[in-house]
């Protein structure tokens, strides 16, 4: 026989929900309830404070109970619904939620729930046409605006969801997961500052909201800020429930090649969500790959079932590199045709940069099998839909370089004001991505007076510090600044660089496109060496055009574009070599190729350094290269990469068109004509000094 609860503990409950202690209210109605209470507000109150506390199967018992106890009001019938939902009963949370209409048909809650109950099934229509009605019902409810949002973007419609995220979060500021949704959006419309702005508030709102730090630190790589990206999924990667983090971090280590690192990540632990299974398994299956364990990849691959449709393309792509690896490379290409294929199909459903990744992954492979014009036609789709994300103003990039030409002139850099530092220790490696900066960097990293520090954003955050932001205002500003401006950036400068490495005498910074920035550099740091990388141009932007690079090179992405920005690059180092106090080193790639040591020697002499023959042996080197030129530096320098554009000097011919000069011999003719005229397979050395 039932017993009715005493009154006291009732209300004591009933005291407890309302101030959202529902951890207490199940300890005091638990027992209650085991014993066989025949009170239906008992279950009522235990089965709404499970539903708070996430576990919505018991929450579905208690309040199933509490109905057949007499509860049956519209309210529950409601919350009925939502648990059976959230226990994943979404039929049967559709019935009640269409029960709960019938008696609620004012109430917004209803209407917005029931579209997220659609939403979980893929039947977007009906979601979106409950969310508009919920909108029209509550147009104040931030919830509202956001359901209506998911629904749209659950359907592929990213354009209509932004607004309706925008309403939501200017409805709810401190809406965190509105926010995340609206950064989600503006990525998928290309605009990516808008996207980190949007994960920054909600961060604000939510310091440890896991997704919008997740999705942060994304943002941070692929604009090109490598090392807070890191710090951002490293913290994050840390909380139980961030199995997106993990998968990501691992992901980057395929892209470092460091294969064992990524399967250390991957299989430490499985994730939780079973949603998240296929793209963690493809994701192993790669790692594996890059490793050479080809077994365990086809075994990885092969325990991939049902992915989303987002993921097909990428899908049949990985399962062509298995088949590659695995010597049958008529199924690699048959299945890179069928990953072309579903690209076209479901290419509209990826995220925005597994798509780009998968064309530029598609061309590389087209490439390797000799299928040139194949390849080039996923090179230009893949700069395509980089190019929406990174438009690019000729007028201002021009404006730039002028005013950098005019605001840093001869006399200006010869009898302006500078620093009254004269340290040695900043070198400077400058030139075209490409052209060979990364080889530098760690040919002199591997003396033992000298530390590689990568490419840092250091000088660029200096540089929009100093001028007040970027482009040709900016350049003047920091061309009129005084000696003790320049004394305190230079305090700050050299104090960061120097912690990277205390002790070494030169500290290496390969940053290209600080060759935009070597005003500042002679004004802040005039005793910094600088050593300006060159190239055939027809080489470097064939090899620019290849490479999906992550930062800023909205240049990059059409091929005129490339050809004029190469050229305006060439005009301003042009000027740099002919105003710097202490000239550039220009250094031509094809000169290590010619004379390695020689080359060497020159180099050294010129940053201060004596010489040193573990330079030579800079492939030997075992340190973290993060830039695409990683594989190249892994082995002795040689003359593959010369001669590269050749092939495809038709699909380059409006790079070619664009360019101011077009060299009368190109890199590998240049090379071969030097080396006919010394009578040797090797130019002579240049004398070396112990």
């Amino acid at each position: 026989m039932s017993e009715a609860v005493p009154l006291a503990e009732l209300a004591e409950a009933e005291r407890l929900y309302r101030r959202g202690a529902f951890a207490d209210v199940v300890r005091v109605l638990e027992p209650e309830a085991v014993r066989g209470s025949g009170d239906a507000q008992v279950f009522r109150l235990l089965g709404l404070a499970q539903l708070r506390l996430g576990v919505p199967g018991l929450a579905v018992g208690s309040i199933e109970e509490a109905r057949r106890l007499g509860a049956d009001d519209a309210a529950l019938i409601l919350e009925h619904a939502i648990a059976l939902q959230m226990a994943g009963r979404v039929a049967d949370a559709v019935a009640h939620y269409r029960a709960a209409s019938e008696r609620l048909p004012r109430e917004a809650a209803v209407f917005v729930n029931w579209a997220g109950a659609h939403i979980a099934v893929g039947e977007t229509a009906k979601a979106v046409s409950l969310a508009r009605k919920g909108t029209r019902l509550a147009p104040a409810l931030p919830q509202a605006h956001y359901v209506l949002g998911q629904a749209f973007a659950a359907g592929g419609r990213w354009a209509a969801a932004l607004p309706a995220f925008r309403r939501a979060v200017e409805l709810g500021p401190r809406f965190a997961d509105g926010w995340v949704s609206l950064g989600i959006a503006e990525y998928r419309a290309g605009r990516i500052d808008a996207a980190q702005a949007a994960m920054r508030e909600a961060l604000t709102v939510e310091p440890f909201h896991v997704r919008a730090a997740t999705n942060l630190g994304v943002l941070m790589r692929l604009t090109g800020h490598s090392e807070e990206a890191e710090v951002i999924m490293h913290r994050v990667a840390q909380a139980t429930d961030a199995a997106d983090a993990r998968l990501m971090l691992a992901s980057w280590r395929v892209e470092e090649d460091r294969f064992a690192d990524a399967q250390a990540i991957l299989e430490a632990e499985q994730p939780a969500d079973p949603a998240l299974l296929p793209a963690w398994r493809m994701q192993h299956a790669l790692a594996l790959l890059g490793a050479g364990e080809t077994a365990r990849a086809r075994a990885a691959m092969d325990a991939v079932v049902r992915p989303p449709r987002a993921l097909d393309p990428l899908l049949a792509f990985r399962r062509a590199l298995l088949a590659r690896a695995e010597g049958d490379h008529a199924a690699a290409q048959s299945l890179a045709r069928s990953a072309e294929e579903s690209l076209r199909r479901n290419g509209e459903a990826m995220l925005p940069e597994n798509r780009i990744m998968t064309c530029f992954e598609l061309a590389k492979l087209w490439s390797e099998y000799g299928e040139r014009r194949r390849a080039f036609g996923f090179w230009v789709v893949g700069h395509g839909l980089l190019k929406r994300m990174q438009p690019f103003a000729r007028a201002a990039f021009r404006a730039f370089v002028d005013a950098s030409i005019e605001a840093f002139s001869c006399e200006r850099l010869r009898d302006g004001p500078t620093a009254a530092n004269r340290d040695k220790t900043p070198v400077f490696v400058v030139g075209m991505p490409r052209s060979g900066t990364t080889l530098v960097e760690q040919i002199l990293g591997a003396h033992p007076d000298a530390h590689p520090a990568g490419e840092r954003a250091a000088l660029s955050r200096a540089f929009g510090a100093l001028g007040g932001g970027y482009g040709a205002a900016a350049a003047r500003r920091i061309a009129a600044l005084d000696a003790a401006a320049l004394d305190a950036a230079a305090e700050r400068y050299l104090a960061e660089l120097t912690a990277l490495a205390p002790g070494a005498a030169r500290v290496v910074d390969k940053m290209p496109a600080n060759a935009n920035l070597l005003g500042l550099v002679a004004a802040m740091l005039p005793g910094a060496k600088v050593i300006h990388c060159v190239r055939d141009p027809r080489d470097t932007g064939f090899s620019i055009f290849t490479f999906r690079f992550f930062g800023e090179h909205p240049y990059a992405h059409d091929l005129s574009d490339l050809g004029w920005y190469m050229g305006q690059h060439a005009r301003l180092m042009a000027h740099w070599c002919a105003a710097l106090p202490a000239p550039p080193l220009v250094l031509p790639l094809v000169d290590w190729v010619a004379d390695f040591r020689g080359t060497l020697a020159r180099v050294l002499d010129h940053v201060g350094l004596p010489y040193d023959a573990a330079c030579e042996r800079f492939y030997e080197r075992r340190g973290e290269v993060r830039t695409v030129s990683r594989k190249q530096v892994r082995e002795s320098v040689n003359a593959r990469g010369l001669g590269r554009w050749k092939p495809y000097a038709r699909e380059l011919a409006p790079m070619i068109a664009a360019l101011p000069e077009v060299p009368a011999l190109s890199d590998d003719e240049v090379l071969a004509s030097r080396l006919a005229r010394f009578g040797s397979t090797r130019a002579p050395r240049a004398p070396v000094r112990d």
